[in-house]
C-alpha cells in the first residue's frame, strides 16, 4: 500500500515538474526531462518492488513523464518533432551505457570504496539497457505515429489520442523490454507477472497524464511563445 502511495504521489509531482518545465524552457525543457527520466529509468528498472499488489520495477516511477512528455510534443510540435525527441532520448541512453562501461572496467585506487557497489548495479544492467533502449526506441516511435492518426481521426477529442497511443505503444513497449531484459533470469510466472503489472501501471499512469496534457494546451493557449 505504501509503494503504491509513494507512486502515485510521484507522478503528480513528476507531471506538475514537467509541465513547470515545459513553462520555464519551453520545448528544450520536455526534451532535457525526457532524456534524464529515460537515464534513470535504466538504472532504477533493476529494483523489483510491489506496485497495485503486483510484482513490477523500481523504473515505472519515471514513465509519467515520458508519457506526457511525447505527448505534448506530438499535440503541440507534431509528430516529427516528438520523434527527434525520442532519437535524442535514445542517444543519451547509448552515451550513459558506454559510460557506464568505461567507467566499470577502469582499474579502481586503492583507496577507492565505490567499486564493488557499482559493478552490483551496472553490470546486469546492460542487458536491461539494451531491453530499455530497444522498446523505448520501438514503442514511442509506435506512439508518436498512433497519436498522429488519431488526432486526425478523432481532432476534438484530446484524451482518445492521449490514452490510445499510449494504450497501443506501452504494450509493446512492455513485451519488448521484459522479453530481452527479464525473460530467463527470474521464473516464468514471475516474468508474466512484471509484463502485466508494468503494462496495467502505464494504463494508470496515462488516465493520471491526461488532465495534464489538457493543461498545457491551456498553457500554451496563454504563452504561445512556448511554441517558438
Amino acid at each position: 500500500m505504501l509503494n503504491t502511495l509513494l507512486f502515485i504521489g510521484w507522478v503528480l509531482i513528476g507531471l506538475s515538474g514537467l509541465l513547470l518545465s515545459f513553462r520555464m524552457f519551453g520545448k528544450v525543457g520536455l526534451i532535457g526531462v525526457m532524456a534524464g527520466s529515460i537515464v534513470m529509468m535504466n538504472i532504477l528498472v533493476t529494483k523489483s518492488v510491489f506496485l497495485f499488489g503486483l510484482g513490477a520495477t523500481g523504473g515505472n516511477v519515471l514513465y509519467a513523464m515520458i508519457f506526457l512528455a511525447t505527448d505534448i510534443l506530438s499535440e503541440h510540435f507534431g509528430g516529427k518533432e516528438a520523434r527527434k525527441a525520442v532519437m535524442i532520448g535514445f542517444f543519451v541512453s547509448v552515451m550513459m551505457t558506454v559510460a557506464s562501461w568505461v567507467t566499470l572496467v577502469m582499474i579502481p585506487a586503492p583507496w577507492d570504496w565505490a567499486h564493488t557497489s557499482l559493478a552490483t548495479l551496472i553490470t546486469p544492467m546492460f542487458r536491461i539497457v539494451l531491453g530499455s533502449m530497444v522498446a523505448y526506441l520501438a514503442s514511442n516511435t509506435l506512439d508518436t505515429f498512433t497519436y498522429d492518426w488519431l488526432k486526425k481521426k478523432f481532432p476534438k477529442y484530446l484524451w482518445i489520442r492521449n490514452n490510445g497511443s499510449t494504450w497501443t505503444s506501452q504494450l509493446l513497449d512492455s513485451l519488448i523490454f521484459c522479453s530481452i531484459a527479464l525473460l530467463g533470469v527470474m521464473p516464468f510466472s514471475a516474468w508474466a507477472q512484471i509484463v502485466i503489472s508494468t503494462y496495467i501501471v502505464k494504463i494508470v499512469v496515462a488516465a493520471m497524464d491526461t488532465p495534464f496534457l489538457y493543461l498545457s494546451k491551456r498553457l500554451v493557449k496563454k504563452h504561445p511563445e512556448l511554441l517558438e
